[in-house]
């Protein structure tokens, strides 16, 4: 019997990420979105393409959950997307609503189930539906970190010319314009790129990964980033359905880790069957704790604004 994610919002990202998950023979897939055809037509359309793909992933759409019923996953990607001019802090109250709601459904439908939270702003999204879904906290994580240094390793590849599997790099914190990428732990083919490039050349790296959303809303104008993030929540699902014990920066709930207690920020974790296995600490020097800190702080007031929207 495949195993089986269910993607809440049919949208650009959940609908990629619904393609990018059967493509990979990854497993059954359920789409759901609020809109009358969407989740069904989309869900309909991948299912075409299978022949083509070469899979035999079965793909379902509804409008009602009761089709997420017994998934291993389900990756939230609800919610109302960025425009231009907007900060992620910004859809806070509309999405905290949201979150709220599908996550009440999908425990309903999925009680045993690993949920991987995309919605922004991400880091209070995963508070949402952490405390809404009552799971344990190595069953709710959020899809920042892995996103964010896929965009510095693209980055790097493109300033060094050089593969972008040659190309590893960590990005600690919030998911937003406080988040802390590292440079003494990224590397080419296991060379630090602090020593291939000039210190400007990576701060201007650094800078252009923290604005990487923002610079996309920018160009598209009408709309935000959809490939990268759904790729990066799909090789999240991927570690954790096939128990590969991966080591990914995520959205992690500490409780003390890095100094930090009871929020979601983005660290190294293994991803397994288990959900987050275990939280990786390292060393930092003072000058990244100092921005990891300033991050966290960031988040807090976030997650304070949760609690004034009640």
């Amino acid at each position: 019997m495949r195993q089986k994610v269910t993607v809440v919002g049919a949208g650009n990202v959940g609908a990629t990420a619904a393609q990018r998950l059967a493509e990979k023979s990854l497993c059954d897939v359920a789409l759901v979105d609020i809109i009358e055809g969407v989740p069904q037509g989309k869900a309909l359309d991948l299912s075409e393409a299978a022949p083509i793909e070469k899979h035999d992933s079965h793909l379902a759409g509804a409008n009602s959950y009761e089709i997420s019923q017994g998934s291993d996953i389900v990756i939230i990607t609800a919610g109302i997307p960025r425009k231009p001019g907007m900060s992620r802090d910004d859809l806070i109250s509309t999405n905290a609503g949201i979150m709220k709601a599908v996550t009440r459904e999908v425990v309903r439908w999925s009680p045993d189930a690993i949920l991987i939270i995309v919605s922004n702003p991400l880091d209070a999204m995963c508070h949402v539906a952490l405390e809404a879904s009552g799971f344990p906290k190595n069953r709710v994580m959020g899809m920042a970190g892995v996103l964010d240094s896929a965009r510095f390793r693209a980055f790097i590849a493109m300033e060094l010319n050089v593969s972008v599997e040659n190309t590893h790099a960590f990005v600690l914190g919030g998911h937003g314009d406080t988040m802390v990428p590292l440079p003494r732990y990224s590397t080419v083919a296991g060379i630090p790129i602090t020593e291939l490039m000039p210190a400007e050349r990576i701060e201007a790296l650094v800078k252009r990964t923290a604005n990487g959303g923002a610079e996309i809303v920018g160009l598209l104008k009408t709309g935000s980033a959809f490939y990268a993030p759904a790729s990066a929540a799909v090789e999240m699902a991927e570690a954790i359905l096939k128990d590969r014990k991966k080591i990914l920066p995520c959205a992690a709930y500490l409780e003390g880790e890095y100094g930090i207690h009871d929020l979601f920020i983005g660290v190294p974790v293994k991803l397994g069957a288990g959900g987050i296995e275990s939280i990786i600490e390292i060393k930092l020097t003072d000058e990244e704790a100092a921005a990891l800190s300033r991050s966290a702080e960031a988040v807090a007031e976030l997650k304070q604004m949760l609690k004034t929207l009640g």
